[in-house]
């Protein structure tokens, strides 16, 4: 099998993957994903598209993953497996959909407004 490259985004985060057959090797950044989400929610989330699918540790992984922080990036990675899982059995889809797997969450953080002191708060009203 050749490599399959995927790209999956959350926040401002932007995670490129290469899915190559293996045995469930998972490398963020040059390091073990383990070390480098090091919670084990973090880590369910990087799985979660493996596990759905049924096909852990079949496959090894390479991420380049940068923005956004620790969460938004596991998140943005586990997009980006769900997408090189369809592209690869188009069988899978439907159960990576029912989980929510396959739609990219479009959350950004609102923008901060001139004349504001962040997005929505305001200064402090003072009527005399």
């Amino acid at each position: 099998m050749s490599t399959t490259n995927t790209s999956g985004r959350r926040k401002t985060a932007v995670a490129r993957i290469y899915l190559t057959d293996g045995n469930g090797a998972i490398t963020v950044n040059g390091k073990d994903y383990k070390v480098y989400f090091p919670t084990l929610p973090l880590q369910y989330i990087v799985n979660q598209s493996f596990e759905v699918a049924e096909v852990a540790g079949k496959y090894d992984v390479k991420v380049n993953v940068s923005g956004g922080g620790v969460k938004g990036q596991a998140e943005a990675v586990r997009l980006a497996i769900a997408k090189a899982i369809v592209e690869l059995d188009a069988e899978k889809k439907s159960a990576l959909r029912a989980k929510g797997l396959m739609t990219r969450d479009m959350r950004m953080v609102e923008r901060k407004k001139p004349g504001r002191a962040k997005a929505r708060k305001r200064f402090q009203f003072s009527k005399r």
